[in-house]
């Protein structure tokens, strides 16, 4: 079992299914099931699926004053998080609506409300960060001094950059600057995936880089390795909705290579978990156990090979 300190946004989310997008206008629209509310977030997912596979986890972010801390722990997913690192200090909790279709497009509303200037509690952050195995960042402002302090104490850090858009290429220097495994996603990326990722290796210094390609995989570098390769997705569930596909395919990745170290081995258990994720509605539900892992490995692997290069 690793021990991962685990920081960004947790926010209350709408998760609202629809017949198409772009949306049209409609007065009311009634259509059973089709609402889903929870308690959401990039780093709320990782950390989430980090402590169903078995690890421990402390997660540091921050909610509306008036909101109680247990919100963590709200989701009906058989996990509880430790609630001592929620800070009860924005004015209200960050709050998204996404919108999806019956072709799997997504739409996303955010309000992170004043999480951008309100500052975390380093010290309390700086207590922990002698017992971590490796440290999991958001790119949002209070996340800053935590990678630094993080760093400073020479430990692994993994950062999700979610969007990388090149006009906000330097708001995230210092999360591209200083991470050990970056994750980055294609959606809003015209250019050729491996053209991308030599760049930002050749900029910055990571040792891994995954970028996140949806339904197309993931493309895959090792610093390791000196290698840029192309991974396809694999198929373990039908597709329901593939909000936080990538938070699960991210932590997934950590949490075998912090316990193994094989960076390929890591990577095709990610896709895997990644799969079955997708056939569930709610960001923070949906996640294989090591067992099932195992069994799809065995199942998918002995029968073909996805993966030709390895």
């Amino acid at each position: 079992m690793s021990k991962f300190l685990v920081a960004g946004i947790l926010q209350r989310e709408a998760i609202v299914k629809i017949d198409s997008l772009p949306l049209k206008f409609q007065a009311v629209t009634d259509i059973p099931n089709s609402v889903h509310y929870g308690v959401g977030g990039d780093s709320y997912n990782e950390a989430i699926a980090l402590k169903w596979l078995g690890d421990e986890v402390d997660f540091f972010t921050m909610i509306g004053k008036a909101d109680d801390p247990s919100i963590v722990n709200s989701n009906a997913n058989d996990i509880t998080l430790v609630t001592d690192f929620i800070l009860p200090k924005l004015n209200a909790t960050a709050s998204a609506v996404i919108f999806y279709d019956k072709l799997k497009q997504q739409q996303i509303f955010e309000d992170i409300k004043d999480l951008r200037e309100t500052a975390y509690d380093v010290k309390l952050f700086k207590k922990e960060i002698a017992t971590a195995d490796m440290c999991v960042f958001a790119n949002c402002n209070f996340c800053r001094p935590l990678l630094e302090e993080a760093k400073k104490a020479g430990k692994k850090t993994a950062v999700n950059i979610r969007n990388f858009k090149y006009e906000t290429e330097q708001y995230n220097g210092d999360f591209l600057s200083n991470a050990d495994i970056l994750y980055l996603s294609d959606d809003r990326l015209d250019e050729d995936p491996i053209d991308f990722v030599k760049y930002i290796t050749e900029k910055y210094t990571p040792e891994i880089v995954i970028l996140g390609q949806g339904a197309q995989g993931v493309t895959f570098f090792s610093k390791k390795l000196g290698t840029y390769t192309h991974y396809n997705s694999v198929k373990t569930n039908e597709v329901v909705n593939t909000v936080g596909a990538g938070n699960a395919l991210f932590s997934c990745f950590l949490h075998y290579y912090n316990k193994t170290g094989d960076e390929i081995y890591s990577i095709k258990n990610a896709l895997l978990f990644a799969s079955y994720k997708i056939g569930f509605v709610g960001t923070s539900n949906g996640f294989m156990t090591e067992k099932q892992i195992e069994d799809w490995r065995d199942l998918i692997w002995k029968k073909s090979n996805p993966f030709p290069n390895n």
